[in-house]
């Protein structure tokens, strides 16, 4: 079962990784965690979704990730 935060705001990093030389995949995550009981201030992602297919650059990739962002969660970053 996920622990994710339900809140009004919503924590989602896009990053854009290269697996293999010259295809670039982006990635969403969402946080996880703010920390431990102990107070200590680490962020935990989980993926939310990723590209399924390689970009050619990881500028395509990012804009890719980009869209797949604004589709989600609209171009005022409230899910739609």
């Amino acid at each position: 079962m996920s622990h994710l935060r339900m809140s009004p705001t919503r924590n989602i990093a896009l990053t854009v990784h290269e697996l293999e030389v010259g295809e670039f995949y982006w990635v969403l995550m969402e946080e996880a965690a703010d920390g431990d009981a102990a107070g200590d201030q680490r962020h935990v992602y989980l993926p939310l979704e990723a590209a399924h297919d390689p970009y050619a650059s990881y500028s395509n990739a990012l804009v890719a990730g980009v869209a797949v962002m604004r589709r989600l969660f609209g171009a005022e970053g409230k899910p739609g």
